[in-house]
């Protein structure tokens, strides 16, 4: 889709949800659930190829997806492969974790691969100011 605060740049949304099951450890608890992760390609729209857009319309479209889950531990990941923590140039990832019971929880400590930030302290915004049809 394209974006609508840069010029002849598309974003392309991907989006999983990956079980997770972790045991406890001394100072941890055991945390089982769901990983929901929204990456945010950044793309020129003629070449395909990487482009730098600022991360608040991004952020809007990751907040969008996780309100339906009614989020209130979103994670900002930034410029990185989730999985991994290695830098990914043209993309930002967001992340929601869910418990068995399919509520927002903190990120469980075992998963972090990469700096978590809360993404209502990145911005300080508690709204949504992109509008969904589904």
């Amino acid at each position: 889709m394209p974006a609508r605060t840069g010029t002849d740049i598309e974003l392309r949304i991907h989006t999983s949800i990956t079980p997770f099951d972790v045991a406890a450890e001394h100072w941890f608890p055991a945390a089982a659930g769901f990983v929901v992760t929204v990456i945010v390609h950044i793309v020129d729209a003629t070449t395909g190829g990487p482009r730098h857009l600022p991360p608040t319309e991004p952020a809007e479209w990751a907040r969008a997806i996780f309100t339906t889950a009614g989020a209130s531990h979103e994670y900002f990941l930034g410029a990185v492969d989730p999985n991994t923590g290695t830098h990914r140039r043209g993309q930002l990832a967001y992340r929601l974790y869910l418990d068995t019971d399919r509520q927002p929880t903190p990120v469980p400590r075992d998963l972090v691969t990469c700096p978590h930030y809360l993404l209502s302290a990145i911005d300080g915004r508690e709204s949504i100011t992109i509008t969904t049809t589904a």
